[in-house]
């Protein structure tokens, strides 16, 4: 830097929200995840928080979006997760996830997002397995609803 020039500053982290869609299955908890549109990697719905709703309903309004779920969301975040958003036409930059769990009552045939997502019922196990980002990760092992 240089005199006169302004201090470079990092852009502020970008506030999102989630839904944790989950279900009891045969064998236990069931967490329901979806691919991301542009890398395909495994996530859970989630997205930037909308005017004139709460987070939760944010949360639950993605997971429809996203993932054709329906069901109860916890009023309050059951944690929180960072990750890189890596977008193909812009600068990469963190985002600071608010995560929701949501006991899925209702599981549409059809939805909003299905031709640009796959969705799957997996383990909790499972699910730490197939997510990239270590706090999520441990946001969905220790979930215990």
């Amino acid at each position: 830097m240089t005199a006169g020039e302004p201090p470079r500053t990092r852009p502020a982290e970008r506030r999102q929200v989630a839904a944790l869609p989950w279900r009891r299955g045969p064998e236990g908890i069931e967490i329901l995840l979806v691919t991301s549109r542009e890398t395909r990697r495994w996530v859970t719905p989630k997205g930037g928080r909308m005017a004139g709703m709460t987070d939760a309903g944010s949360a639950a309004q993605e997971a429809l979006e996203e993932a054709g779920v329906e069901g109860e969301t916890t009023a309050e975040p059951i944690g929180t997760f960072r990750y890189l958003k890596v977008l193909k036409r812009r600068a990469p930059r963190w985002c600071v996830v608010a995560v929701h769990a949501l006991e899925v009552r209702i599981e549409h045939a059809t939805w909003h997002e299905q031709a640009e997502r796959d969705r799957v019922w997996v383990s909790r196990d499972e699910g730490v397995r197939r997510v990239d980002e270590p706090d999520l990760k441990a946001l969905i092992a220790a979930f215990d609803p």
